[in-house]
């Protein structure tokens, strides 16, 4: 029988846009000429449930709900109205229905409960924002307010972009699991297994394999997964992905093997291919690649395959196919700026390099593989990769979902999309490298960059240096600046509460931020309290970290996050509320005069960081020496050439007039008529879609073959204004 795989993310991930993990593995399968049917069940449950249909049913299962909130009372209340809008706000949260928003816009067509008392104090954060975006955020409020009725008279578990993830949370014993899987399915899961059931008998798969990325997919893949093993014995069952790779790799719990076969850990091709060889194979020596199964009743481990892991150009073009592309709804929950891109809009999600190029951090997991294998895709199989995804999903907006991407790989991958002539918008994760400099990201913005962020982490260089983040606050400042001045929006991601923190310094971070805010150089950011997980250096190595370790990560189940104690006895909880509701209003523009102390509700002390510390990192001295090996590119087109004689106390000489055309203005240059007939056939070679790319050095030669003093002619007006608009060094 020939093999044939369904791959699902189970409920829930996002609404705007798939999870890439199936498209990943199904990419792969291409490869291998193995069939496979995807689907993101998540998105699948949301529709049902969020539909007229859906919500008929919902009311009627919520009726003989005893004592409920009187938000909740007024939303039963109110269910006609709900019922009649529900199918209309969707279509227009799909951008099927864009002329709904004015309706919506007039706040008299959505029925309306305890989340719209937001609505006041969020009008001066979203100012005058358009008529489509605020209407998506009133229909966002819409759909909170249902979900809020659901978890108190449907299903406590539920939330859009996870299910019952405090089951799936620091899971050391599968017990509590267990036993929520032997209760009797909830709404939520009837739901999901009526489609379930449906795409079982319409794919009729010999192998099931679930994704299970994070701990809020985790109870509902185990649902998905009992019912497949109780209703059809003879599919094979699988689970992988992120949330088996951190939590799941010293299982021993055998009830886990009652709803799958086999699990996986790290990445997923070689072990997937060898699972479909060994489930076809009848030798009694199996071959398998980092898999749990059970054999004689006892967990086991087993990695007895030679096939090594396949390279990043091996694995294909990841393959969206089969998914509902257009049925993905786009909400605006939140003002926060980058967290609006995650949740607003389909994004393609590619990988410039595998794992990360750093691999240093010492909060992170760098001890495991999908951190520790670096390995760079070439720019141009990335930009083949994206033309065939733009040719397939009809989106041409790319999320590099990258650990950190690699600086020199970013300025390969916009100078093949500039040389090429895609038109694509993309933005990624990244470390706050000295290599950004101002003309790197003009260039990256260029090519369709809007948006990177990156860990600021603990904005204290003691504790950088302990983190071993490679970076200063000073330079985060000056990489933010070019980032900005090129008009790509820069989110930070900040961290308070790390081993050893004093209060001074969680104060004089906070300081830091401010200062970056209001110095115009950050545009978004998001604290973080740190946990200690057993993979990263500080949960291996506390002792180093001056923590000690209250539990150590050992439980038949997930073991991930450790508690701890810190040796300095600080309560580092405290600070949550003060550091996020400043952050709040510094990402508006505002109260940057408050002091510190304003934020929280116990006593601070000052901050020892004096008040323009950030103004006068970022000013700088011009600096002239560019190295012999940088690369001379221009951006913009070919210049008018007009002849000119110049005339002064008798003597008269040629002269050059180039104007040049950008999308905003135009400009002109003048300049002598050979310097600048050499200046426009040069300007022609170094152009960004030429396939050659040339030095400072090579352009100096070239230069003194003809004329003397490159440097006099290099640093005066004419390559001054070109700098201006487009010829960049990098």
């Amino acid at each position: 029988m020939k093999t044939k795989l369904f791959l699902i993310t189970p409920p829930f991930t996002q609404l705007n846009t798939p999870y890439p993990a199936t498209a990943y593995i199904k990419g792969f399968l291409n490869t291998i000429d193995v069939q496979s049917v995807q689907a993101d069940l998540g998105i699948e449950v949301i529709l049902k449930l969020f539909s007229k249909e859906g919500l008929v049913d919902l009311f009627q299962i919520a009726k003989d709900t005893a004592e409920v909130s009187p938000n909740s009372k007024r939303i039963m209340a109110l269910q006609e109205e709900y019922i009649k809008t529900i199918d209309p706000v969707i279509a227009f949260l799909q951008g099927k229905n864009p002329t709904l928003a004015l309706q919506i816009c007039q706040e008299d067509y959505l029925p309306e409960a305890s989340r719209f008392a937001q609505l006041e104090e969020l009008d001066w954060a979203f100012g005058t924002m358009g008529t489509q975006d605020k209407g998506k955020h009133l229909a966002t409020l819409y759909l909170e307010d249902i979900s809020d009725f659901i978890v108190e008279c449907v299903d406590p578990n539920f939330g859009f972009s996870r299910y019952a993830e405090r089951l799936g949370r620091s899971a050391n014993s599968f017990d509590e699991l267990y036993e929520a899987l032997h209760q009797e399915p909830t709404y939520i899961d009837s739901v999901l297994l009526s489609i379930l059931k449906e795409r079982i008998e319409t794919v009729e798969p010999t192998f099931f394999l679930i994704s299970v990325p994070f701990p809020g997919n985790l109870y509902s893949a185990f649902r998905a997964a009992q019912w497949v093993k109780h209703n059809h014995p003879e599919i094979k069952v699988s689970m992988g992905g992120g949330f088996p790779n951190t939590e799941l790799r010293s299982l021993s719990d055998e009830r886990v093997f009652e709803f799958f076969d086999y699990i996986t850990l790290d990445d997923g091709e070689a072990p997937i291919e060898e699972l479909i060889n060994a489930v076809n194979s009848n030798a009694i020596e199996k071959q398998y690649k980092r898999t749990f199964l059970l054999e004689e009743g006892k967990v086991v481990y087993k990695n007895n395959s030679l096939k090594p892991d396949y390279k990043q150009a091996q694995v294909g073009t990841p393959d969206y196919s089969d998914l509902v592309l257009d049925k993905y709804i786009s909400v605006i929950e939140i003002v926060n700026p980058m967290h609006r891109m995650w949740s607003d809009g389909r994004w393609n999600k590619l990988t410039m390099a595998h794992g990360c190029y750093w691999g240093k951090c010492t909060f992170c997991d760098i001890s495991l593989d999908y951190i520790k294998i670096y390995e760079p895709v070439a720019a141009n199989l990335l930009c083949d990769r994206m033309e065939e995804m733009m040719e397939q999903t009809g989106e041409n907006g790319f999320h590099f979902v990258d650990e950190a991407a690699p600086p020199a790989l970013m300025r390969a991958l916009a100078l093949e999309i500039l040389r090429r002539k895609l038109s694509v918008t993309w933005w990624t994760n990244i470390r706050f490298e000295k290599s950004f400099t101002a003309d790197l990201c003009l260039l990256l913005k260029a090519s369709g960059c809007i948006a990177v962020s990156g860990g600021l982490e603990v904005a204290s260089d003691r504790l950088l240096k302990l983190i071993d983040k490679g970076v200063t606050v000073e330079q985060v400042a000056k990489v933010t600046r070019n980032f900005t001045e090129a008009g790509v929006m820069v989110h930070a991601y900040l961290m308070y509460g790390y081993p050893t923190q004093t209060v001074q310094e969680t104060v004089d971070s906070l300081e830091m931020v401010r200062q970056l805010f209001e110095a115009g150089v950050l545009q978004s950011g998001f604290w973080h309290q740190f946990a200690m997980t057993a993979h990263s250096p500080v949960g291996l190595y506390p002792e180093k970290f001056g923590v000690v370790k209250e539990t150590e990560a050992v439980g038949t189940f997930a073991n991930n996050d450790i508690n701890y104690k810190d040796k300095t006895g600080i309560d580092h909880d405290k600070f949550s509320f003060g550091l996020k509701k400043s952050l709040f209003n510094f990402m508006h523009g505002i109260c940057f005069d408050f002091e510190l102390q304003e934020w929280f509700d116990f006593k601070i002390p000052r901050t020892t960081i004096k008040d323009d510390f950030i103004v006068n990192s970022l000013e700088e001295a011009n600096d002239f020496n560019i190295k012999p090996t940088a690369k001379i590119v221009w951006l913009g087109g070919k210049p008018a050439v007009d002849y000119f004689t110049k005339s002064k106390k008798g003597n008269s000489w040629e002269m050059v007039s180039l104007t040049f055309h950008d999308k905003k203005e135009s400009f002109t240059i003048q300049t002598n008529k050979l310097e600048g007939e050499w200046l426009v056939s040069m300007l022609s070679k170094i152009a960004v879609s030429s396939a050659k790319t040339y030095t400072f050095q090579e352009i100096k030669t070239d230069f003194e073959t003809q004329f003397e003093d490159f440097e006099l002619f290099w640093y005066a007006k004419p390559i001054h204004t070109l700098r201006e608009f487009g010829l960049i060094v990098l």
